[in-house]
Protein backbone atom coordinates (compact mmCIF):
# COMPACT_ATOMS: atom_id res chain seq x y z
CA UNK A 1 0.00 0.00 0.00
CA UNK A 2 2.03 3.15 -0.95
CA UNK A 3 2.05 5.95 1.06
CA UNK A 4 0.83 9.74 0.27
CA UNK A 5 3.08 12.82 -0.57
CA UNK A 6 1.67 16.06 -0.22
CA UNK A 7 -2.17 15.69 -1.40
CA UNK A 8 -3.55 17.33 -4.32
CA UNK A 9 -6.32 18.92 -2.07
CA UNK A 10 -3.63 21.34 -0.14
CA UNK A 11 -5.29 24.33 -1.02
CA UNK A 12 -2.59 27.11 -1.18
CA UNK A 13 -0.70 25.73 1.08
CA UNK A 14 2.57 25.48 -0.83
CA UNK A 15 2.28 29.29 -2.04
CA UNK A 16 4.71 31.91 -1.07
CA UNK A 17 2.32 35.11 -1.84
CA UNK A 18 -1.39 36.45 -0.61
CA UNK A 19 -3.25 36.38 2.47
CA UNK A 20 -1.20 34.22 5.35
CA UNK A 21 -3.59 32.11 7.79
CA UNK A 22 -2.00 32.35 11.19
CA UNK A 23 -3.96 30.14 13.05
CA UNK A 24 -6.42 26.95 13.65
CA UNK A 25 -8.07 25.39 16.34
CA UNK A 26 -8.08 21.23 16.85
CA UNK A 27 -11.22 19.91 17.86
CA UNK A 28 -10.42 16.42 19.52
CA UNK A 29 -13.73 14.65 19.35
CA UNK A 30 -12.64 12.18 22.71
CA UNK A 31 -12.99 15.72 24.14
CA UNK A 32 -16.32 16.83 23.28
CA UNK A 33 -15.21 19.92 22.14
CA UNK A 34 -17.47 22.93 20.71
CA UNK A 35 -17.99 26.57 21.19
CA UNK A 36 -21.70 27.73 21.63
CA UNK A 37 -23.33 31.72 21.05
CA UNK A 38 -26.57 33.24 21.70
CA UNK A 39 -28.00 34.49 18.66
CA UNK A 40 -30.50 37.59 18.91
CA UNK A 41 -33.29 37.97 16.16
CA UNK A 42 -31.33 38.75 12.90
CA UNK A 43 -32.03 37.95 8.84
CA UNK A 44 -33.18 33.98 9.27
CA UNK A 45 -34.04 33.88 5.33
CA UNK A 46 -30.65 34.90 4.01
CA UNK A 47 -27.13 33.79 5.36
CA UNK A 48 -23.90 32.29 4.39
CA UNK A 49 -21.32 30.06 6.12
CA UNK A 50 -17.54 29.37 5.20
CA UNK A 51 -14.65 27.45 6.84
CA UNK A 52 -11.84 25.83 5.83
CA UNK A 53 -11.22 22.52 7.45
CA UNK A 54 -9.03 19.53 8.19
CA UNK A 55 -10.51 15.90 8.88
CA UNK A 56 -9.21 14.22 11.91
CA UNK A 57 -9.24 10.32 12.43
CA UNK A 58 -12.99 9.74 13.14
CA UNK A 59 -15.09 7.75 10.03
CA UNK A 60 -18.53 6.03 10.05
CA UNK A 61 -19.74 8.61 12.62
CA UNK A 62 -21.92 12.19 11.70
CA UNK A 63 -19.68 14.89 12.58
CA UNK A 64 -20.87 18.49 12.80
CA UNK A 65 -19.68 21.89 11.65
CA UNK A 66 -22.29 24.52 12.52
CA UNK A 67 -25.39 24.07 13.78
CA UNK A 68 -28.42 26.34 14.85
CA UNK A 69 -30.99 24.73 16.86
CA UNK A 70 -34.49 25.53 18.47
CA UNK A 71 -35.49 22.29 19.70
CA UNK A 72 -35.33 19.10 18.62
CA UNK A 73 -37.72 19.11 15.23
CA UNK A 74 -36.00 22.54 14.40
CA UNK A 75 -32.58 23.43 13.16
CA UNK A 76 -30.11 23.96 11.13
CA UNK A 77 -26.72 21.38 10.34
CA UNK A 78 -23.71 21.69 8.53
CA UNK A 79 -22.08 18.04 8.45
CA UNK A 80 -19.74 15.47 7.56
CA UNK A 81 -22.48 12.22 8.25
CA UNK A 82 -21.06 8.48 8.54
CA UNK A 83 -20.34 7.90 5.19
CA UNK A 84 -18.23 11.31 4.70
CA UNK A 85 -20.37 12.73 2.80
CA UNK A 86 -21.46 16.70 3.65
CA UNK A 87 -25.18 17.38 4.48
CA UNK A 88 -26.75 20.56 4.35
CA UNK A 89 -30.01 20.46 6.02
CA UNK A 90 -33.05 22.63 7.45
CA UNK A 91 -35.45 20.36 9.53
CA UNK A 92 -38.54 22.57 10.40
CA UNK A 93 -41.31 20.76 12.55
CA UNK A 94 -39.99 17.34 12.41
CA UNK A 95 -39.44 17.39 8.74
CA UNK A 96 -36.74 18.56 6.81
CA UNK A 97 -37.78 21.58 4.19
CA UNK A 98 -34.26 21.59 2.46
CA UNK A 99 -31.64 19.41 3.07
CA UNK A 100 -28.74 18.32 0.47
CA UNK A 101 -26.10 15.76 0.85
CA UNK A 102 -22.84 14.99 -1.62
CA UNK A 103 -22.50 11.71 -4.11
CA UNK A 104 -18.86 12.31 -3.27
CA UNK A 105 -17.52 10.99 -0.34
CA UNK A 106 -14.72 13.35 1.16
CA UNK A 107 -11.71 11.21 3.29
CA UNK A 108 -8.56 13.28 2.18
CA UNK A 109 -6.90 13.58 5.80
CA UNK A 110 -4.07 15.43 4.44
CA UNK A 111 -5.42 18.04 2.90
CA UNK A 112 -7.26 21.63 4.07
CA UNK A 113 -10.42 21.83 1.97
CA UNK A 114 -12.77 25.38 1.83
CA UNK A 115 -16.65 25.22 2.37
CA UNK A 116 -19.03 27.57 1.82
CA UNK A 117 -22.83 26.71 2.55
CA UNK A 118 -25.60 29.51 1.31
CA UNK A 119 -29.07 29.81 2.95
CA UNK A 120 -30.95 31.96 0.77
CA UNK A 121 -34.75 31.27 0.62
CA UNK A 122 -36.07 34.37 -0.77
CA UNK A 123 -34.60 33.36 -4.41
CA UNK A 124 -37.10 33.06 -6.78
CA UNK A 125 -34.89 30.12 -8.04
CA UNK A 126 -35.63 27.10 -5.83
CA UNK A 127 -31.98 25.41 -6.28
CA UNK A 128 -30.35 28.36 -5.57
CA UNK A 129 -32.39 28.55 -1.77
CA UNK A 130 -29.48 26.22 -0.66
CA UNK A 131 -26.05 26.18 -2.00
CA UNK A 132 -22.63 24.40 -1.08
CA UNK A 133 -19.47 25.09 -2.69
CA UNK A 134 -15.97 23.33 -2.06
CA UNK A 135 -13.17 24.70 -2.81
CA UNK A 136 -14.53 27.88 -4.82
CA UNK A 137 -16.47 25.39 -7.03
CA UNK A 138 -20.48 24.89 -6.60
CA UNK A 139 -22.13 21.09 -6.28
CA UNK A 140 -24.22 20.78 -8.49
CA UNK A 141 -24.86 16.96 -8.42
CA UNK A 142 -26.28 15.61 -5.12
CA UNK A 143 -27.45 11.64 -3.37
CA UNK A 144 -30.17 13.83 -1.91
CA UNK A 145 -31.60 17.32 -3.02
CA UNK A 146 -34.99 18.28 -1.48
CA UNK A 147 -35.84 21.97 -2.05
CA UNK A 148 -36.65 24.61 0.07
CA UNK A 149 -40.01 26.67 0.36
CA UNK A 150 -39.86 29.92 -0.86
CA UNK A 151 -39.06 32.43 2.42
CA UNK A 152 -38.72 29.84 4.96
CA UNK A 153 -37.24 30.20 8.00
CA UNK A 154 -34.20 28.95 9.32
CA UNK A 155 -33.51 28.38 12.97
CA UNK A 156 -29.89 30.46 12.22
CA UNK A 157 -30.10 34.03 13.13
CA UNK A 158 -33.24 33.03 15.47
CA UNK A 159 -33.42 34.69 19.22
CA UNK A 160 -34.65 31.31 20.15
CA UNK A 161 -31.67 28.99 18.86
CA UNK A 162 -28.15 29.21 20.02
CA UNK A 163 -25.56 29.04 17.06
CA UNK A 164 -22.52 25.86 17.63
CA UNK A 165 -19.40 25.60 16.07
CA UNK A 166 -18.55 21.61 16.09
CA UNK A 167 -21.90 20.08 17.70
CA UNK A 168 -25.63 20.17 17.51
CA UNK A 169 -26.83 20.55 20.83
CA UNK A 170 -28.33 17.80 22.68
CA UNK A 171 -25.92 15.08 20.45
CA UNK A 172 -23.08 13.28 20.84
CA UNK A 173 -21.36 14.36 17.20
CA UNK A 174 -18.91 16.80 17.60
CA UNK A 175 -16.62 17.56 14.61
CA UNK A 176 -13.08 15.70 14.56
CA UNK A 177 -9.79 17.38 12.86
CA UNK A 178 -9.15 20.99 12.55
CA UNK A 179 -10.75 24.95 11.12
CA UNK A 180 -9.79 27.63 10.29
CA UNK A 181 -10.99 31.13 8.87
CA UNK A 182 -14.83 30.37 10.37
CA UNK A 183 -17.71 32.96 9.27
CA UNK A 184 -21.02 33.65 9.85
CA UNK A 185 -22.86 36.05 7.54
CA UNK A 186 -26.04 37.16 8.49
CA UNK A 187 -28.08 38.90 6.31
CA UNK A 188 -26.33 38.52 2.87
CA UNK A 189 -26.19 35.07 0.24
CA UNK A 190 -22.32 35.52 -0.48
CA UNK A 191 -20.74 33.81 -3.36
CA UNK A 192 -17.75 31.67 -2.48
CA UNK A 193 -14.92 34.63 -3.98
CA UNK A 194 -15.63 36.87 -0.74
CA UNK A 195 -13.67 34.11 1.25
CA UNK A 196 -11.54 32.69 -1.78
CA UNK A 197 -10.38 33.25 -4.90
CA UNK A 198 -8.20 30.58 -7.49
CA UNK A 199 -4.39 31.38 -8.07
CA UNK A 200 -3.62 30.91 -11.51
CA UNK A 201 0.11 31.71 -11.25
CA UNK A 202 1.20 27.91 -10.30
CA UNK A 203 0.21 24.36 -11.69
CA UNK A 204 -2.15 23.03 -10.64
CA UNK A 205 -4.87 26.27 -10.26
CA UNK A 206 -5.54 26.37 -6.79
CA UNK A 207 -8.06 27.70 -4.39
CA UNK A 208 -6.51 30.24 -1.45
CA UNK A 209 -7.91 32.03 1.38
CA UNK A 210 -8.04 35.94 1.40
CA UNK A 211 -8.55 38.38 3.84
CA UNK A 212 -12.43 38.41 5.07
CA UNK A 213 -12.00 41.40 7.71
CA UNK A 214 -13.40 43.44 5.43
CA UNK A 215 -16.84 41.79 5.21
CA UNK A 216 -20.76 42.96 6.85
CA UNK A 217 -21.39 40.20 9.13
CA UNK A 218 -24.28 40.93 10.80
CA UNK A 219 -26.45 40.87 13.46
CA UNK A 220 -25.34 37.69 14.22
CA UNK A 221 -22.88 37.05 12.34
CA UNK A 222 -19.06 36.28 13.68
CA UNK A 223 -15.14 35.84 12.33
CA UNK A 224 -13.09 33.04 14.33
CA UNK A 225 -9.59 33.45 13.34
CA UNK A 226 -8.41 31.72 16.18
CA UNK A 227 -5.05 34.16 16.69
CA UNK A 228 -6.14 34.56 20.48
CA UNK A 229 -4.72 31.39 21.76
CA UNK A 230 -6.44 32.21 25.57
CA UNK A 231 -9.73 33.00 23.86
CA UNK A 232 -9.99 30.87 20.64
CA UNK A 233 -13.71 31.85 20.81
CA UNK A 234 -13.27 35.30 20.04
CA UNK A 235 -15.14 37.10 17.51
CA UNK A 236 -12.36 38.67 15.61
CA UNK A 237 -14.84 41.09 13.81
CA UNK A 238 -15.48 42.81 17.29
CA UNK A 239 -19.36 41.16 17.81
CA UNK A 240 -20.04 39.01 21.05
CA UNK A 241 -16.96 36.17 21.59
CA UNK A 242 -18.31 31.91 21.14
CA UNK A 243 -18.50 30.24 24.76
CA UNK A 244 -15.33 27.68 24.62
CA UNK A 245 -16.53 24.12 26.03
CA UNK A 246 -13.09 21.55 26.30
CA UNK A 247 -10.76 23.88 24.10
CA UNK A 248 -7.76 25.09 25.47
CA UNK A 249 -4.81 27.43 24.16
CA UNK A 250 -3.08 23.15 23.95
CA UNK A 251 -5.66 23.31 20.70
CA UNK A 252 -4.33 26.19 19.02
CA UNK A 253 -2.73 25.07 16.10
CA UNK A 254 -0.51 26.85 12.94
CA UNK A 255 -1.65 23.51 10.73
CA UNK A 256 -3.68 26.17 8.40
CA UNK A 257 -4.61 26.43 4.63
CA UNK A 258 -1.53 28.08 3.68
CA UNK A 259 0.79 25.92 5.69
CA UNK A 260 -0.64 22.95 6.05
CA UNK A 261 1.75 20.02 8.44
CA UNK A 262 1.99 16.47 8.47
CA UNK A 263 0.12 14.85 10.74
CA UNK A 264 -0.80 10.92 11.35
CA UNK A 265 -2.66 9.24 9.07
CA UNK A 266 -5.90 7.20 9.69
CA UNK A 267 -6.21 5.35 6.38
CA UNK A 268 -2.75 4.07 6.36
CA UNK A 269 -3.02 1.50 9.27
CA UNK A 270 -2.13 -2.41 9.08
CA UNK A 271 -1.60 -5.29 11.12
CA UNK A 272 2.13 -5.62 11.27
CA UNK A 273 1.61 -9.38 10.93
CA UNK A 274 -0.91 -11.11 8.60
CA UNK A 275 -2.10 -13.35 11.90
CA UNK A 276 -3.08 -9.35 13.59
CA UNK A 277 -5.77 -7.35 12.43
CA UNK A 278 -4.73 -4.66 15.11
CA UNK A 279 -4.71 -0.85 14.15
CA UNK A 280 -3.66 2.25 15.78
CA UNK A 281 -6.04 4.54 17.35
CA UNK A 282 -5.77 7.88 16.39
CA UNK A 283 -6.73 11.79 18.37
CA UNK A 284 -6.03 14.69 18.76
CA UNK A 285 -6.08 15.74 15.35
CA UNK A 286 -4.09 13.00 14.23
CA UNK A 287 -1.09 13.63 16.33
CA UNK A 288 -1.52 10.93 19.16
CA UNK A 289 -1.12 7.40 18.62
CA UNK A 290 -3.25 4.79 21.50
CA UNK A 291 -1.53 1.15 21.61
CA UNK A 292 -2.89 -1.40 19.03
CA UNK A 293 -1.14 -4.96 19.60
CA UNK A 294 1.20 -4.94 16.65
CA UNK A 295 0.01 -2.09 14.56
CA UNK A 296 1.37 0.95 11.98
CA UNK A 297 0.41 4.06 11.41
CA UNK A 298 2.83 6.35 8.80
CA UNK A 299 2.44 10.87 8.42
CA UNK A 300 0.73 12.33 5.56
CA UNK A 301 3.75 13.38 3.86
CA UNK A 302 7.14 11.69 2.55
CA UNK A 303 10.52 13.38 1.62
CA UNK A 304 12.73 12.39 -1.28
CA UNK A 305 15.41 14.80 0.08
CA UNK A 306 16.21 17.52 2.31
CA UNK A 307 16.71 17.70 6.22
CA UNK A 308 13.57 17.29 8.66
CA UNK A 309 12.68 17.25 12.35
CA UNK A 310 9.99 16.23 14.40
CA UNK A 311 9.07 14.71 18.03
CA UNK A 312 7.70 12.18 19.63
CA UNK A 313 6.28 11.74 23.75
CA UNK A 314 6.45 8.37 24.70
CA UNK A 315 4.50 7.09 27.21
CA UNK A 316 5.44 2.59 27.67
CA UNK A 317 8.26 0.60 26.37
CA UNK A 318 7.45 -1.03 23.43
CA UNK A 319 7.23 1.56 20.55
CA UNK A 320 9.26 1.35 17.16
CA UNK A 321 9.28 4.75 15.36
CA UNK A 322 11.24 6.55 12.47
CA UNK A 323 10.86 6.33 8.35
CA UNK A 324 9.20 4.29 6.83
CA UNK A 325 9.95 3.84 2.58
CA UNK A 326 6.34 5.23 0.90
CA UNK A 327 6.75 1.81 -1.10
CA UNK A 328 7.35 -1.00 1.36
CA UNK A 329 9.59 -3.71 -0.39
CA UNK A 330 10.34 -6.25 2.37
CA UNK A 331 6.98 -6.62 4.31
CA UNK A 332 3.48 -6.02 2.72
CA UNK A 333 2.49 -5.26 6.62
CA UNK A 334 5.23 -2.18 6.76
CA UNK A 335 6.24 -2.93 10.10
CA UNK A 336 9.61 -2.96 11.66
CA UNK A 337 11.08 -6.12 9.83
CA UNK A 338 10.30 -4.15 6.74
CA UNK A 339 13.85 -3.99 4.67
CA UNK A 340 13.01 -0.26 4.36
CA UNK A 341 11.89 0.82 7.98
CA UNK A 342 14.82 2.43 9.84
CA UNK A 343 14.88 4.02 13.23
CA UNK A 344 14.67 2.98 17.24
CA UNK A 345 13.26 0.46 19.06
CA UNK A 346 12.07 1.94 22.79
CA UNK A 347 11.95 -1.20 24.98
CA UNK A 348 12.13 -1.29 29.02
CA UNK A 349 15.45 -3.50 28.00
CA UNK A 350 16.77 -1.16 26.13
CA UNK A 351 16.58 0.96 22.80
CA UNK A 352 17.39 -1.10 19.46
CA UNK A 353 18.15 0.46 16.26
CA UNK A 354 16.57 -0.81 13.38
CA UNK A 355 18.79 -0.16 9.68
CA UNK A 356 16.72 -1.83 6.87
CA UNK A 357 14.66 -3.78 9.01
CA UNK A 358 17.35 -5.11 10.93
CA UNK A 359 17.73 -4.79 14.74
CA UNK A 360 21.04 -3.54 16.43
CA UNK A 361 21.20 -4.89 20.26
CA UNK A 362 22.86 -1.35 20.94
CA UNK A 363 20.90 -0.08 24.19
CA UNK A 364 20.66 3.65 22.64
CA UNK A 365 17.77 4.98 24.45
CA UNK A 366 14.92 3.71 27.10
CA UNK A 367 11.91 4.73 29.00
CA UNK A 368 9.25 7.54 29.12
CA UNK A 369 10.70 10.61 27.23
CA UNK A 370 10.25 13.35 24.40
CA UNK A 371 12.47 12.09 22.19
CA UNK A 372 13.81 14.02 18.81
CA UNK A 373 13.93 12.68 15.01
CA UNK A 374 16.26 14.34 12.51
CA UNK A 375 16.72 13.12 9.24
CA UNK A 376 19.26 13.76 6.26
CA UNK A 377 17.40 12.12 3.22
CA UNK A 378 20.33 13.91 0.93
CA UNK A 379 23.18 12.24 2.61
CA UNK A 380 21.16 9.27 4.32
CA UNK A 381 21.49 9.58 7.96
CA UNK A 382 19.08 9.87 10.81
CA UNK A 383 19.41 10.87 14.36
CA UNK A 384 17.44 10.46 17.73
CA UNK A 385 17.88 12.57 20.49
CA UNK A 386 16.33 12.58 24.11
CA UNK A 387 14.97 15.02 26.56
CA UNK A 388 16.98 17.64 24.07
CA UNK A 389 20.32 15.96 24.23
CA UNK A 390 21.40 14.48 20.87
CA UNK A 391 23.70 10.81 19.72
CA UNK A 392 25.98 12.65 17.76
CA UNK A 393 25.43 15.98 16.16
CA UNK A 394 22.64 16.46 13.51
CA UNK A 395 23.73 19.99 12.79
CA UNK A 396 27.07 18.77 11.86
CA UNK A 397 26.18 16.02 10.00
CA UNK A 398 27.69 13.54 12.50
CA UNK A 399 27.50 10.76 14.78
CA UNK A 400 24.34 9.72 12.94
CA UNK A 401 22.33 6.79 14.81
CA UNK A 402 21.37 5.06 11.28
CA UNK A 403 22.32 5.42 8.25
CA UNK A 404 19.27 5.08 5.71
CA UNK A 405 18.73 3.61 2.24
CA UNK A 406 17.63 5.68 -0.73
CA UNK A 407 13.74 5.80 -0.40
CA UNK A 408 11.35 8.05 -0.32
CA UNK A 409 10.37 8.41 3.27
CA UNK A 410 7.63 8.92 5.87
CA UNK A 411 7.19 9.36 9.12
CA UNK A 412 6.41 5.93 10.71
CA UNK A 413 5.45 4.39 14.41
CA UNK A 414 4.74 0.91 15.17
CA UNK A 415 2.92 -0.15 17.96
CA UNK A 416 4.28 -3.28 18.94
CA UNK A 417 2.93 -3.69 22.57
CA UNK A 418 0.27 -6.43 24.12
CA UNK A 419 -0.39 -4.95 27.34
CA UNK A 420 -2.37 -1.62 26.29
CA UNK A 421 -0.64 1.00 27.97
CA UNK A 422 1.82 2.30 25.41
CA UNK A 423 0.75 5.34 23.90
CA UNK A 424 2.70 7.99 21.52
CA UNK A 425 2.05 11.67 20.94
CA UNK A 426 3.69 13.18 18.01
CA UNK A 427 4.88 16.77 17.31
CA UNK A 428 5.51 17.69 13.98
CA UNK A 429 5.06 21.22 14.74
CA UNK A 430 1.82 22.31 13.33
CA UNK A 431 -0.41 21.23 16.35
CA UNK A 432 1.51 19.17 19.42
CA UNK A 433 -0.34 15.98 21.33
CA UNK A 434 1.14 17.27 24.24
CA UNK A 435 2.25 20.48 26.27
CA UNK A 436 4.94 22.54 24.60
CA UNK A 437 6.45 24.48 27.57
CA UNK A 438 8.71 26.45 26.04
CA UNK A 439 8.41 27.44 21.91
CA UNK A 440 11.33 26.31 19.45
CA UNK A 441 10.52 26.91 15.81
CA UNK A 442 12.65 25.94 12.54
CA UNK A 443 15.29 28.50 10.89
CA UNK A 444 11.85 29.57 8.60
CA UNK A 445 10.25 30.57 11.33
CA UNK A 446 7.77 27.16 11.08
CA UNK A 447 6.85 25.11 13.97
CA UNK A 448 6.51 25.01 17.37
CA UNK A 449 8.96 22.37 19.23
CA UNK A 450 9.95 21.21 22.59
CA UNK A 451 13.64 21.59 21.82
CA UNK A 452 15.64 23.22 19.36
CA UNK A 453 15.46 22.34 15.84
CA UNK A 454 19.00 21.31 14.84
CA UNK A 455 20.51 24.35 12.47
CA UNK A 456 19.43 23.41 8.52
CA UNK A 457 17.05 20.92 9.73
CA UNK A 458 12.83 21.74 9.09
CA UNK A 459 9.58 20.68 9.77
CA UNK A 460 7.46 19.04 7.84
CA UNK A 461 5.08 21.51 6.33
CA UNK A 462 4.11 22.11 3.51
CA UNK A 463 5.89 25.71 3.12
CA UNK A 464 9.29 24.15 3.93
CA UNK A 465 8.66 21.28 1.51
CA UNK A 466 7.75 23.88 -1.33
CA UNK A 467 11.13 25.10 -0.65
CA UNK A 468 13.15 21.47 0.38
CA UNK A 469 11.34 18.81 -0.34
Amino acid sequence: MPLPTIPSGNVASALGGGFKVANSCRFDRGSNPHMTKTQSDGDRDKWTYSCWFKLGSTFGAIRYLLTAKTDGSNYVTIEMDSANRIRFGNLVAGSYNGFKKTNEYWRDVGAWMHIVCVYDSENANAAHRMRVYINGTEITSWATDTATTLNQDSAMNYSSADVRVGNLDGESSWWDGYMAEVCLVDGSALAPTSFGEFDTDGSPTIWKPIDVSGLTFGTNGFYLDFEDSSNLGNDANGGTDLTETNLDATDSATDTPTNNFCTLNPLFKSGAFTSSTGAVVLSQGNCHLAEATHAVVCGTMGVTRGKWYWEVKMNGNDYPFGVLGTEPAGNASHSYNDSTAYGIYIESSGGNTITAGNWSGSAIYTGNATYMIAIDVDNNKLWCGKDGSWTGDPAAGSGNSVTLGTHEYAPWFHSAGTAGDNSASVNFGGCAAFTVSSSNSDGNGYGNFEYAVPSGFFSLCTKNLAEYG
